[in-house]
């Protein structure tokens, strides 16, 4: 069984949305604002391009990166790498070309299938709604999250507010930097 990470840059009050400057949003590009770069908090991202055999998206999130990762150097590793979009409205037709091999799931019954073949971990990067519905049903096994300090208020959250019985976590890697980020990884114990 494959393991499914959710990776994500996060407010301290949860909040995922926008944090690279996307238009739109009151508090946009809040991952840059007021923050030291510190190239040793970011180290978690070049491992996962590594350890990743896969990536999984949302559509939104696929319509947002796929314009721009593919010819980014710093997401070099995932041009060839196998890559799942969750959606019920893409076609075929609405994929890049230059991406490598990418696949559409209609549900999350396939995203379950999927972890049910051979292989490596898959990375799900951004994707909102997609990273609340597979937590909500038990589908997500590690967060790989570099919390940033910082309090939003409004945007899209990581989780859902759904009333559901308690997700326990193992807090399995961790560290804070200078800058005032911190790296946390956890397991979901199931």
């Amino acid at each position: 069984m494959r393991t499914l990470i959710s990776t994500a840059f996060v407010s301290l009050d949860g909040v995922m949305e926008a944090p690279g400057g996307e238009p739109g949003y009151r508090n946009a590009g809040w991952t840059f604002k007021d923050i030291t770069f510190v190239p040793e908090a970011f180290e978690i991202k070049g491992r996962e391009q590594q350890e990743a055999t896969a990536m999984l998206l949302g559509r939104a999130s696929y319509e947002a990166f796929s314009p721009v990762w593919p010819d980014m150097a710093e997401f070099a590793d995932y041009r060839a790498m196998p890559k799942y979009v969750v959606s019920t409205t893409l076609t075929g037709d609405d994929l890049v070309q230059n991406w490598g091999e990418t696949t559409i799931l209609r549900s999350l019954d396939e995203v379950a299938a999927l972890k049910e073949t051979e292989g490596g971990p898959v990375i799900l990067h951004g994707s909102a709604s997609l990273n609340r519905a597979l937590s909500d049903a038990g589908l997500i096994d590690r967060y790989h999250l570099l919390v940033f300090p910082v309090l939003l208020g409004a945007g899209k959250r990581l989780f859902s507010s759904t009333d559901k019985d308690a997700q326990n976590l193992k807090l399995v890697e961790h560290e804070a930097y200078s800058n005032g980020l911190q790296k946390n990884v956890f397991d979901v114990i199931r």
